[in-house]
């Protein structure tokens, strides 16, 4: 379940995300991406980019968040990459 109450939706085709573990990391873990705002429970990479499990088309992590529009804080290239360690 997401960790808000903010309404998400697919940017492209409004699917609603149901809280259920669709996505999956590079490091093999599968997990629900809203409930931790795009970062990896397991490894730490954060996920700038966010795949609709219904039309299957990516979008940008923050554009799901429609209501009201949530801040997240700007990843950069280096924040993105899988911590070491």
């Amino acid at each position: 379940m997401p960790i808000s109450d903010e309404l998400i939706l697919c940017p492209k085709c409004h699917w609603q995300p149901d809280g259920g573990a669709y996505w999956e990391c590079e490091c093999t873990n599968v997990w629900d991406t809203f409930s931790s705002f795009g970062k990896c429970p397991k490894c730490g990479k954060i996920h700038r980019y966010t795949q609709c499990i219904a039309c299957k088309r990516t979008s940008p992590h923050h554009d799901w968040y429609v209501d009201p529009p949530v801040k997240l804080p700007s990843v950069s290239d280096a924040q993105e990459q899988t911590p070491q360690g």
